[in-house]
């Protein structure tokens, strides 16, 4: 089954910018793929549509069975718990502790505080921060911030990562411990879908790869 299927997509923004034209692809339930493509090639709008932060202009996108031109708007929430998202700027709290950040999105859907923080230490103790809880994430170093996100990305146990330049901050060595944190997510049976420009990691990871060019899908290798 697939995980992900755009059928003729195209997006065009009301500044009359065309963003994607015409995209076709399937992600398989399971598989892990990389996007990339130069600076405004379409790979955040194409990650946005999956999300439902953007709707397209023409064409189906679906996430698993769900048609999402069919989703009121109320039903949103429900889909965006079944999938977890990792930015490139952490978009952490720094009001709040690690802790707090990674318990956020089950705060919102309404765990059970016990229930809660057992997801929690057990989502910390798979990206190796368990004993880094009460931290303030000021304390922690770049790429220890980037792994706060994505303990907070897989807590509710989404069956679809989706990452968006998730080591554009990182050195090579930082950048390639991230990515084999996402094979792991991937092996347990996660979908995972990276966007990235850096072609050196990606080659190195030997997954399938997207390729968008102004707008157009031009290779899937």
């Amino acid at each position: 089954m697939a995980a992900i299927r755009f059928s003729n997509v195209f997006k065009r923004y009301s500044s009359g910018q065309d963003a994607l034209l015409g995209v076709n692809f399937e992600l398989a339930s399971g598989e892990m793929s990389f996007l990339t493509g130069h600076s405004g090639a379409g790979k955040s709008t194409l990650m946005k549509l999956i999300m439902l932060m953007e709707r397209p202009s023409r064409g189906q996108v679906w996430v698993g069975q769900q048609d999402l031109s069919r989703l009121h708007r109320s039903q949103i929430p429900l889909l965006r718990r079944q999938v977890g998202v990792v930015f490139q700027n952490h978009q952490l709290l720094f009001d709040r502790t690690v802790f707090d950040n990674v318990a956020l999105p089950l705060q919102i859907s309404g765990y059970d505080p016990a229930d809660a923080a057992r997801r929690v230490r057990a989502a910390l103790d798979k990206v190796g921060l368990l004993d880094r809880e009460k931290h303030n994430p000021i304390m922690l170093s770049t790429g220890e911030q980037q792994r706060v996100g994505i303990a907070r990305a897989i807590v509710h146990k989404p069956r679809l990562l989706l990452a968006d330049e998730p080591t554009g901050n990182l050195d090579p060595e930082l950048s390639e411990d991230i990515m084999r944190l996402f094979e792991q997510f991937n092996q347990i049976g996660t979908t995972v879908l990276i966007a990235s420009h850096d072609h050196s990691l990606i080659n190195r990871m030997h997954h399938r790869v997207l390729t968008l060019r102004n707008g157009r899908l031009i290779a899937d290798d």
